[in-house]
């Protein structure tokens, strides 16, 4: 009679634990979602990010076949990314017909994304009546406001990309769960509900968020296979969608082979037959999601003649598609393709110049140290080996191999690292937890209050007009019908259509020119190039800088811009007869304090008076440079001058000093 009296306590204890951690997770799901859907809108429909531009754009042509004996074929099948289909229309959308086209992304989130919204059209109109029509779900989501097709996909693509990346923080805190403990579980996950990379990367519809999810997803089901070996065909699925969502999934193949070659309850023949077996549901799960990958063969791949001493192996042309666009985005990562908006990365530090980012903009300096700290950490307690952590194990074969690879690379966009961010959060969790009791609440109560705070400010940005817009509505009230606007080449282009009291505007109202100072792929700067543009600026009525894309790059490399290096500091001086008369931008804030990147330290750049008196307007906090995709999309500096002195071309051109011939490109 004792022993069920004495089980009673503990199975209620239990149950209440069990209770309160739902709770827990229940809040920080909540907070997760709060941040990420907040500010869907952020660009007002203009389609300021140019991947989920390009991807929202296939999207429209995306549709349910007619015929299924062309579902598919590939120069017939409306579900090709890789090809325009005939007759192919959408209302406000402008787009080729019956012609290839490049597709760099995964399909996996493409097709979801129109899935997505092909259910929201049918659910929207049996919904409406039942909701207030003022309500952002009923006039954006349901689309009772009408939205072109164009805009639709892009929201709710958005909006399943922000619904992923909650699922995202659930499945970090079921693997710290399995891995370590409950608390570790929701401390990881807190992390992540509060982490501002991924807060911000949830607004776009692009594929790192997709790959991020199936990773998370792939290693806890590998971890859940320890014990129940089912979970390995789940985590082979999850594999095949990460390199259909994006090919960087690759690199979950060394945790999936970690997993079958050390697996001693079985032979060695039958640890590489599962290896075989798990990599080729892996592959079918792919190729279903990602059918023409394997189905189109209708593009040039000639891949370079081999030699070995005498021994020679032609060049092959494997007329893939997919292989296509995996080769030229290989070029273009690696830095072999030289394209103008990734020279960016000209003289910055592998892995460190991530690490910098993360610490500055994508964490935040506390959860950035934990993070770090709690990698090192948990590389410290593997050396216990397979046996004892194989959980462990599993993880750090992920993240290691793709952090090695991807942190090598010449391109460094932040979102590269996204897919192994969750694990740091993961390590940063289990470091505090391992902790004394006091530093661990000390700690875990500063980590949690400062990055809230950071993500809180971050979201506030949305609230305001998107800079680009309110410098097109300037550009509308101000510039006379027919000046010349000069915008940047890699820039985006200024003015943006708006409808502004019922009326519509758009750029053709004006002359718009591009000045060519970062040029085109594999091109340098040449006199010529100096002279022609100075021309335009001559010529031209007004100079919009919509962003630093072009300024924080072209001073920075004097050796290939010899003429164009001195063209910023001559502009911003008013040497050039430019004066600032808008700027615009919009950043992370909270109870007044402004957090902003410097765009002009780093290209060694004096900023205008004007912009120096803006940015001094109100009290404010600077990290240094960030990187350019944290901030073009969503946040950029935007200044417009006007031709004020109107100087000629050749007054111009005696400022500039001649460059020795011998650094001539």
């Amino acid at each position: 009679m004792s022993e069920p009296a004495a089980a009673a306590p503990t199975e209620k204890h239990g149950w209440l634990a069990g209770c309160r951690r739902g709770w827990w997770l229940a809040l920080i799901l909540l907070a997760a979602a709060a941040f990420r859907l907040t500010g869907l809108d952020w660009d007002d429909f203009h389609h300021y990010h140019p991947d989920e531009r390009y991807i929202a754009w296939v999207a429209t042509s995306i549709e349910w076949p007619s015929s299924w004996a062309d579902a598919l074929q590939p120069q017939r099948s409306t579900f090709n990314p890789f090809y325009w289909p005939a007759q192919d229309s959408s209302n406000g959308v402008v787009a080729p017909q019956d012609e290839a086209r490049r597709f760099a992304y995964g399909h996996v989130p493409l097709y979801l994304g129109v899935a997505a919204t092909r259910l929201v059209e049918w659910v929207g109109p049996r919904l409406r009546p039942w909701l207030p029509a003022d309500w952002p779900l009923t006039r954006d989501i349901l689309n009772g406001a009408g939205r072109i097709e164009f805009d639709h996909l892009t929201l709710v693509g958005r909006l399943l990309t922000a619904l992923l990346d909650v699922g995202t923080v659930a499945l970090v805190f079921l693997l710290g769960q399995r891995l370590f403990s409950p608390a570790v579980g929701l401390l990881a996950a807190a992390f992540l509900a509060v982490n501002v990379m991924h807060i911000q990367l949830a607004h776009f519809w692009t594929v790192d968020p997709y790959v991020t999810f199936f990773a998370v997803a792939a290693l806890y089901s590998m971890a859940a296979a320890l014990e129940r070996p089912r979970f390995l065909w789940l985590a082979a699925i999850f594999i095949g969608l990460a390199v259909g969502s994006k090919f960087a999934g690759i690199f979950l193949l060394f945790p999936l082979a970690l997993f079958c070659w050390l697996d001693r309850d079985h032979s060695r023949s039958q640890r590489i037959g599962r290896f075989l077996l798990a990599t080729l549901a892996a592959a079918a799960a792919f190729a279903i999601t990602n059918p023409f990958a394997v189905l189109d063969f209708t593009c040039q791949v000639i891949s370079p003649e081999l030699r070995w001493g005498t021994l020679r192996l032609p060049a092959i042309n494997w007329g893939n598609c997919f292989v296509e666009n995996l080769s030229r985005q290989s070029r273009m990562v690696s830095g072999q393709w030289d394209v103008g908006f990734v020279r960016q990365y000209a003289g910055t530090t592998p892995f460190l110049y991530y690490l910098e980012m993360q610490f500055k903009w994508g964490m935040g300096p506390l959860l950035a140290l934990a993070a770090l700290a709690g990698f090192f950490w948990l590389l410290w307690r593997s050396r216990a080996g397979w046996q004892a952590q194989p959980g462990l194990w599993l993880v750090l074969a992920w993240v290691v191999p793709f952090f090695l690879s991807t942190g090598g690379l010449y391109v460094k966009f932040m979102r590269y690292m996204q897919p192994v961010v969750p694990f740091f959060m993961l390590a940063a969790a289990a470091l505090l937890h391992w902790a004394r009791p006091w530093t661990r609440r000390a700690a875990v109560a500063l980590i949690l209050v400062v990055t809230a705070g950071y993500a809180l400010a971050f979201i506030n940005l949305y609230a305001q007009p998107h800079p680009w817009t309110a410098a097109s509505a300037w550009i509308y009230a101000h510039v006379s019908p027919g000046a010349t606007v000069l915008v940047e080449q890699w820039d985006e282009p200024l003015p943006t259509a708006l409808t502004i009291g019922g009326a519509n505007y758009a750029a053709d109202l004006y002359q718009v020119e591009e000045l060519t100072w970062l040029t085109g792929a594999d091109t340098f700067d040449t006199e010529a190039k100096l002279a022609a543009n100075l021309e335009r600026l001559a010529a031209a009525d007004y100079l919009v800088i919509a962003s630093n894309r072009v300024y924080g790059v072209v001073p920075r490399l004097p050796q290939r811009y010899p003429w164009a290096s001195q063209y910023y500091d001559l502009l911003f001086s008013g040497a050039l007869g430019y004066e600032v008369v808008y700027v615009g931008d919009r950043v992370p804030h909270l109870a007044g304090i402004a957090l902003r990147p410097d765009t002009f330290a780093w290209p060694g750049l004096t900023p205008p008076a004007a912009v120096q008196a803006y940015l001094k307007q109100d009290p404010g906090l600077s990290l240094g440079r960030a990187d350019e995709s944290f901030t073009v999309y969503d946040q950029p500096l935007t200044f417009i001058l006007a031709n004020t002195r109107r100087l000629p071309a050749a007054v111009m051109q005696a400022l500039f000093t001649p460059p020795p011939t011998s650094e001539l490109p």
